[in-house]
């Protein structure tokens, strides 16, 4: 069998990028002896459809001398010099810089040594010593911290600084990431994460995983069948923070200690429990997903939850595990396959060393690259790489619009329900909006008639720590005045200002979304049943009428105006929220386009 080298049967370079290469001072990097790329990512890319060789070209590779011209948008800077700028230079760059950190939600990235049009210039040792210290100036006067990620020697002995700027919020303590982390079943999921959060390897017999179980029947059978949330700090230099950072180290601990904090959600991989896993994408809306794929085949459950993640427009890494026990080559070559293809049009990067996690995460989200690492849980291969990648991960929104949520009224979506002694009930979720503080008094619901009752919110745990305010894109745990009496909650509710008026704060049975077809073995008609995910909502819906569908119906890859029946109770749903259906093996998704609520609720004010 041909060895990963020769995964893609790499081709010679093309004379304009040889003569780049060599113009740039880097015909070592990247062109073997016999003329061919001998780096495996510039094989992987070489061989993809047309978008990837214009990725290659564009110099996706920070080695190849050259960078994209320098985005207008994101929180990515490249400055040619920083030498002595006058005071109005200076403060044109802090607020340049204040910019760039709103955009990447605290954090930025600052090329040194290059310029807007993403050509290494490079500096020398003095000039790029001023231009670092002056970097740093900049970094102090907005309380920002700076490290390097990596730097690149260029000839008559120039360089070129990759440097991380980040500043925690002042109304935060620290960057939060949500990572949902899933695939098929006895892929690795739960091993992978206990070995991140606990700092132990594992040893080949699944000990890793304990601790990451909540049910008995979890740890008998070895598979995860609920939600599970685990957390991985790093302080300002990079450095992990686990469990295994001091003998007496608690989540409370990780959290306070952490600069960036890693919120991982260990979702079920069997088939009987994919209605959890696909409401937690729904409901808690991950940054980012991990799909950890088993050497050796890809499952139909794992090519399920691809394609859920790519309907939500969830940007993704694949994790290809047990490499100890299998060669990763065919599931390399599958994996190629399968992003490449027309559904999904992605551009595999294989991750090897620092410089490929660094490129991958510059380039992720307006590239479509999918970085894939290959691990072992009991050797401990490629974990380094991985944990590198997860401190550099950007929460994918920007400062300005998780302000333009904070400003909005508060939602917050109940996605679990917990029973805890002298506490009371417990709702666990998401803060869609707003910002939500102890004490606040709330409305929950809806009802079965469609009507809310009033509560307030005693108090507020994140992270398996209390605080004492959760703001927009947040999860929480909330308990309510145990004072009160409370009609049972279920999941799918939400929470409202107690202010909102009749009309807002109501339920529905029937709704109305223009949605489109993944796939469907026939054609979906009036009176088609689906399961409809909206938000943390999970109920079956009857569709009540297809708009100018006729008696044809729609089918895989048509769109169209639907109206829906919940069949059950009411739920609340407002117009814009996203919609994914699904039933067996038909898929679809869509947006809310308008809600039919129930007429004249009562709102029980107490209760």
């Amino acid at each position: 069998m041909e060895s990963f080298f020769d995964l893609f049967d790499p081709s010679s370079s093309s004379g304009s990028n040889s003569e780049s290469d060599l113009r740039n001072g880097n015909e070592d990097d990247s062109i073997e002896r016999n003329g061919t790329l001998d780096d495996p990512i510039s094989q992987l890319l070489h061989r993809n459809d047309d978008s990837s060789s214009e990725l290659l070209l564009k110099g996706i590779d920070f080695n190849r001398g050259f960078l994209p011209p320098e985005p207008q948008l994101g929180n990515i800077e490249y400055k040619l010099k920083l030498i002595n700028p006058s005071k109005q230079r200076f403060e044109h760059l802090v607020t340049q810089m204040k910019w760039r950190l709103r955009e990447g939600n605290g954090e930025a990235i600052y090329e040194i040594g290059v310029s807007d049009s993403g050509h290494l210039h490079g500096l020398n040792d003095k000039d790029m010593t001023v231009s670092l210290h002056t970097l740093n100036q900049m970094a102090r006067k907005l309380d920002a911290s700076t490290s390097i990620l990596r730097r690149k020697s260029l000839p008559d002995h120039r360089s070129v600084v990759e440097v991380l700027v980040r500043k925690i919020p002042d109304d935060q303590h620290n960057i939060e990431v949500r990572v949902a982390v899933l695939g098929g079943a006895d892929a690795g999921k739960s091993t992978l994460l206990g070995v991140l959060t606990q700092g132990e390897f594992d040893n080949g017999r699944g000990l890793a995983r304990l601790n990451m179980f909540r049910h008995m029947h979890e740890i008998q059978t070895g598979r995860t069948s609920c939600i599970s949330h685990e957390t991985l700090g790093f302080d300002a230099e990079g450095s992990v923070i686990n469990y295994k950072y001091n003998e007496m180290m608690t989540a409370e601990e990780i959290s306070d200690r952490s600069t960036k904090l890693v919120t991982f959600m260990d979702l079920a991989g069997h088939r009987r429990y994919l209605k959890k896993t696909v409401q937690a994408l729904s409901g808690y809306c991950p940054h980012h997903a991990l799909i950890v794929v088993a050497a050796g085949n890809i499952s139909n459950m794992t090519r399920e939850h691809l394609t859920i993640i790519h309907a939500l427009d969830i940007s993704f890494s694949i994790i290809v595990t047990k490499i100890d026990l299998a060669p990763p080559e065919p599931i390399l070559f599958e994996l190629k396959n399968l992003l490449t293809s027309i559904g999904y049009r992605k551009v595999p990067y294989l991750i090897t060393n620092q410089d490929d996690v660094l490129n991958a995460n510059a380039h992720q989200s307006v590239e479509q690259v999918v970085p894939i690492f290959c691990v072992s849980n009991v050797a401990g291969t490629g974990l380094d790489l991985l944990i590198q990648y997860l401190y550099v991960l950007s929460p994918g929104i920007s400062n300005a619009e998780k302000e333009r949520l904070e400003q909005q009224p508060i939602e917050f979506q109940i996605d679990e329900i917990f029973r805890v002694s002298e506490v009371g009930t417990v709702a666990g979720g998401l803060l869609c909006k707003g910002v939500l503080t102890e004490n606040s008094q709330v409305k929950v619901g809806p009802l079965q008639d469609g009507s809310f009752f009033s509560v307030t919110v005693q108090t507020i745990h994140r992270n398996k720590a209390p605080c004492r305010v959760v703001r927009a894109g947040q999860s929480a745990s909330l308990s309510f005045n145990t004072v009160e009496l409370m009609p049972s909650l279920r999941s799918g509710m939400v929470i409202l200002p107690d202010y909102e008026s009749n009309d807002i704060a109501c339920g529905c049975f029937f709704f109305q979304a223009q949605v489109s077809v993944l796939f469907h073995a026939t054609r979906i008609f009036k009176g088609f049943q689906t399961t409809v995910h909206i938000g943390s909502i999970r109920q079956t819906a009857i569709i009540e009428g297809i708009m100018g569908a006729g008696d044809t119906g729609i089918g895989t890859n048509q769109s169209a105006s639907v109206l829906f029946r919940f069949l059950r109770h009411p739920e609340y749903v407002r117009p814009g929220m996203r919609v994914l259906f699904r039933e067996g093996t038909s898929k679809g998704i869509g947006k809310v386009t308008q809600v039919f609520p129930l007429k004249e609720p009562t709102i029980n004010s107490t209760v």
